[in-house]
């Protein structure tokens, strides 16, 4: 009876009946198809739902800097689907004044971003992590080829400096190129433009890393370069962006 009403409900015949035997028409196994499809939609409207009543956040929105290691992150992002199934994300990239000012501007409620000097007042920042950082040269350089080199070594060779809004890196050579880009700096260096400090991971690019070497300078040793959350003072919290900042500093910690 059930079947029949269906039928009549649609207006397709949906079953061949002969005698006791039924099967699908071919109408009947489109429509079965599109039945199934919303049962999945309907279980998955009902997951949500039960989710967002026991207060995960609905949206969120992340601004990450694209210099950060690229594994941690891409590791980060599949677990946090997993964890919260229901959640709506939105991920912005950009350099680190772009993503801190994604969060001024109130579109992305978190950004990570490399340290690069005060964040301003209206920022709350945490650390996350240190990533280690280097002095490389092009390996046709004239530096690639001295050993126990000296700061006055890496004084008479053009620096190749980041650069982001009147903060830079530490400067040691008169004669420097500025950029507010990792990889850009990178690229110069790999070309043989001057000797620069990068991060592990920006070095370790796979169209970076053969052309360039790390210089053994005892006399400068560089910590690691930290990596923050930056969110607006006075913003609370909640229990899915505590768990992006825990899990991050995790992964980058252990990259």
């Amino acid at each position: 009876m059930a079947m029949g009403l269906l039928e009549a409900d649609l207006g397709l015949e949906l079953f061949h009946r002969v005698g006791r035997s039924v099967r699908l028409t071919q109408a009947g196994e489109v429509i079965l198809l599109e039945a199934r499809a919303l049962l999945n939609q309907a279980q998955a409207l009902d997951l949500r739902a039960r989710k967002l009543s026991h207060g995960q956040t609905a949206k969120l929105c992340v601004a990450i800097d694209e210099a950060l290691p690229y594994p941690p992150i891409a590791r980060l992002l599949q677990e946090l689907a997993h964890q919260f199934p229901a959640l709506e994300l939105t991920l912005l990239n950009g350099t680190a004044v772009e993503v801190a000012r994604q969060v001024q501007s109130g579109r992305a409620e978190l950004a990570f971003q490399f340290d690069r000097g005060p964040a301003g007042a209206q920022f709350a920042q945490t650390y996350v992590a240190g990533v280690p950082q280097m002095v490389f040269v092009s390996r046709d350089h004239e530096l690639a080829k001295c050993n126990g080199i000296k700061r006055e070594d890496l004084a008479s060779h053009r620096q190749l400096v980041m650069h982001i809004e009147g903060v830079e890196d530490l400067v040691i050579s008169p004669s420097i190129w500025r950029s507010e880009s990792f990889y850009v700096l990178a690229d110069m260096l790999a070309d043989g433009i001057g000797w620069g400090i990068l991060p592990r991971n920006i070095a370790q690019a796979p169209d970076i890393e053969p052309r360039i070497v790390a210089l053994d300078c005892a006399q400068l040793q560089l910590p690691p370069l930290a990596v923050r959350m930056l969110n607006l003072q006075g913003a609370e919290l909640g229990a899915t962006a505590l768990w992006i900042e825990q899990r991050l500093a995790t992964l980058l910690r252990s990259s």
